[in-house]
């Protein structure tokens, strides 16, 4: 048996990106000094010290469990000649939780295995486990902003008369909604110990639905299947996949790194145990590479479809993980099973009413796209009249 894992980094703190936009809402409201509602009035002493894209201690514990977790789940496949072997790519979120990650299977074994972070993956060159390579790959800057335009300006109109004069944009709305989650994990020292940022509670369920909708678009038009050059973006790493399931070399020819790739002791075989930690873009391509979590029609930006299977926040949480493992069963058969974040795959691209279990070389066979030329559609991601997104 075999077990191949696939995780993202842990909880984080917000990227530049939106710490700006969250600066500039908390600084809006703060400037104003009579509210209308008691639900504003933490601002008056609110002081807003979270940092940048690093993760938060919340997030690092995440990371420490999840190798625990390993560990007492798969126990009986380690040993000193057979330790896991791991992976990041370079970003600092990332490589500290694959060492979290390392330390929590080393204390769950009682430091009798203590393994380490092999390689680490510079995302400033070919990197399977970053989404930077297709130039032609589009984003989901339209499907977002046209949901903004329709969930956002009644939630934005009822903050501004809370806070006479704040005059908040969608966007600083749309910020001041994820600071909950942020605040919030920032706050919290274990699972059971978060408590709700006062900023949760300037926004009801519904608020929360609409921007959860958000993520769905973002993730789902950005490097999903709304993407025509999504899916794609996952062909090296569902490779990289596929050799260490047939214990055979790598067969690829996108945004591999074939020195890596070809030497055992960078990207060995015969391990029981593969660990690899990346960013919730990349996992979801290599979703869409592999088949999995299919969405039956494309995401409406006017409506969410109550019916959606495509739910970002089951897809890729901080500390989210595909497992795959292969095993051998009665029959002297080997089998692949899929897992994310706990939850059976039904492998239906794999074999029909497989029931989540299929036999591997029909599982090799099913991943015709990756395996096609050894890339998929990557030619596209450089061609000039490549069909975007």
């Amino acid at each position: 048996m075999a077990v191949l894992q696939l995780q993202r980094h842990g909880a984080r703190f917000p990227t530049l990106g939106a710490s700006l936009n969250i600066v500039s809402a908390v600084g809006k409201l703060q400037r104003v000094n009579v509210y209308n509602h008691s639900a504003m009035e933490f601002l008056h002493s609110f002081d807003y010290l979270l940092g940048v894209n690093d993760l938060v201690p919340f997030g690092a514990l995440q990371s420490f469990e999840a190798g625990a977790a390993v560990y007492e789940r798969y126990s009986n496949l380690v040993d000193a000649d057979h330790l896991p072997f791991v992976r990041a790519s370079s970003g600092k979120r990332v490589v500290d939780s694959a060492n979290n990650w390392t330390a929590g299977f080393s204390a769950a074994s009682h430091h009798v295995y203590q393994p380490s972070l092999s390689v680490i993956l510079s995302e400033e060159g070919n990197d399977t486990l970053e989404n930077h390579m297709c130039p032609n790959g589009g984003s989901s800057d339209i499907q977002t902003a046209e949901w903004l335009a329709v969930y956002a300006p009644p939630i934005t109109a009822r903050l501004n008369s809370w806070a006479p004069g704040a005059h908040l944009t969608d966007v600083e709305t749309h910020a001041l909604i994820s600071l909950c989650a942020f605040h919030t994990a920032a706050s919290a020292s274990s699972v059971t110990d978060a408590p709700l940022s006062p900023f949760c509670g300037l926004f009801t369920q519904t608020d929360f639905a609409a921007f959860d909708y958000a993520a769905d678009l973002d993730k789902y038009y950005g490097t999903g299947y709304g993407s025509a050059l999504g899916p794609v973006q996952g062909v090296g790493y569902t490779n990289e996949l596929l050799a260490r399931l047939t214990r055979t070399p790598v067969r690829d020819r996108t945004q591999t790194n074939r020195t890596l790739d070809s030497d055992p002791a960078t990207f060995p075989l015969d391990r029981t145990v593969y660990a690899d930690f990346s960013h919730d873009n990349t996992i979801v391509a290599i979703f869409g590479a592999l088949g999995l979590l299919r969405q039956p029609r494309d995401l409406s930006t006017s409506k969410p479809d109550a019916r959606r299977t495509w739910r970002t926040h089951a897809m890729v949480p901080f500390s989210g993980r595909m497992v795959v493992e292969r095993m051998t069963c009665g029959d002297g058969k080997e089998y692949v099973r899929v897992l994310v974040n706990d939850a059976l795959q039904s492998l239906e691209f794999c074999t029909p009413n497989a029931v989540g279990l299929c036999e591997l070389p029909a599982f090799v066979e099913s991943q015709s796209y990756a395996r096609s030329n050894g890339g998929g559609d990557w030619e596209k991601c450089f061609s000039a009249d490549a069909v975007q997104s």
